[in-house]
């Protein structure tokens, strides 16, 4: 069945789910940024059909989130890395794996990270770009940003305006 393209919505979330918006997508992605990079060992580790996982790999090369780096010219293979838009797509990951310990394993979780800088096991989290606090949901509000198109979502729009009245 041919799924609807949401590329052209006006929002960022729409477009995301444009490239990753399908089940084994998000699952191909997190082998290849934790270093499963070839088609075989991807395939071998989630169990699906050499057709759907190339047609996965196709998208995320389209969309530039992974490039093909050839290994063997005879037969031709290649490994399948990220690019810069993958690693911060592969940053949504984290945070599906953040709310996947908590609530679906109660806490604790398959994998932890251990930070390359200080050396100890961490929990990457959101920060602020301008002070480096972390950031929580009620934390932050959302504001019109320059693509924001009025009209396109008619509550977004009426919940944004009542925020920035209350803003001044």
């Amino acid at each position: 069945m041919q799924r609807s393209s949401f590329g052209d919505q006006p929002c960022s979330v729409a477009r995301t789910l444009d490239i990753i918006g399908d089940r084994w997508t998000p699952l191909v992605l997190r082998d290849i940024a934790v270093g499963v990079s070839r088609f075989d060992a991807i395939q071998r580790d989630l169990g699906l059909s050499r057709k759907v996982l190339t047609q996965r790999l196709e998208t995320l090369l389209e969309h530039e989130v992974v490039v093909r780096v050839a290994y063997s010219e005879h037969p031709p293979r290649y490994d399948y890395r990220l690019t810069e838009k993958g690693n911060d797509l592969a940053m949504v990951l984290l945070a599906m794996q953040q709310f996947g310990d908590k609530w679906t394993f109660g806490g604790g979780g398959p994998l932890k990270w251990r930070h390359l800088s200080c050396g100890e096991v961490s929990t990457p989290v959101a920060c602020c770009d301008h002070c480096g606090e972390q950031v929580r949901p009620g934390e932050a509000i959302p504001i019109k940003g320059p693509d924001f198109v009025d009209g396109a979502f008619p509550e977004v729009g009426a919940a944004l305006e009542r925020i920035e009245t209350l803003l001044g």
